[in-house]
């Protein structure tokens, strides 16, 4: 049935097919190895013990999948998450990924998160353009950190804030 839903490890073999078509084609994600199945999986098992993983199917197909995992490992962090969205080529243009994004930013801000961070690589437009119609504000920008395909990249960062945080609730360690 086409919606979105909460990842399980049976999507781990469609949701590397997807990473890896930008591990190959792009510089969205600083991955130069494609991943299989089970390392898939494992990352899957990892995000899911303490934050989300979303899917989106459309048209009986798992069209993308957006998650959520920590932003850094010190403690005082545990309040900020990093959010992560890939959909697949044939699913773009199509604003699946508003959607999707949404639903994940739902869910970490239910958990208790004050705050998702978007790593983007640069250039994307529509990624920055999906962070901005979201609510996200740049934050930082990083040049020349990464080297893909033989070229250097700039990273930056957008943040959104939880605006119904409450900081009488901790969000699962």
């Amino acid at each position: 049935m086409d919606g979105i839903r909460r990842a399980t490890s049976s999507d781990a073999p469609a949701i590397a097919t997807i990473y890896n078509h930008f591990i190959e084609h792009t510089i969205v994600t600083f991955e130069e190895q494609r991943v299989t199945s089970e390392d898939m999986a494992g990352r899957m098992e990892r995000v899911l013990a303490s934050h989300d993983w979303l899917v989106l199917e459309q048209e009986g197909k798992l069209a993308g999948y957006a998650y959520a995992t920590r932003f850094r490992e010190r403690a005082a962090y545990r309040f900020t998450t990093e959010s992560t969205i890939y959909l697949s080529p044939a699913f773009l243009g199509r604003g699946l990924g508003a959607a999707l994004y949404r639903a994940l930013l739902e869910r970490i801000f239910e958990l208790g998160y004050r705050h998702a961070i978007g790593a983007i690589s640069l250039p994307n437009d529509a990624s920055i353009a999906l962070h901005e119609r979201l609510g996200f504000v740049k934050v930082a920008h990083y040049p020349r950190v990464g080297k893909k395909f033989g070229q250097w990249i700039d990273v930056a960062a957008w943040q959104l804030e939880n605006p119904s945080f409450d900081d009488a609730r901790t969000p699962r360690p």
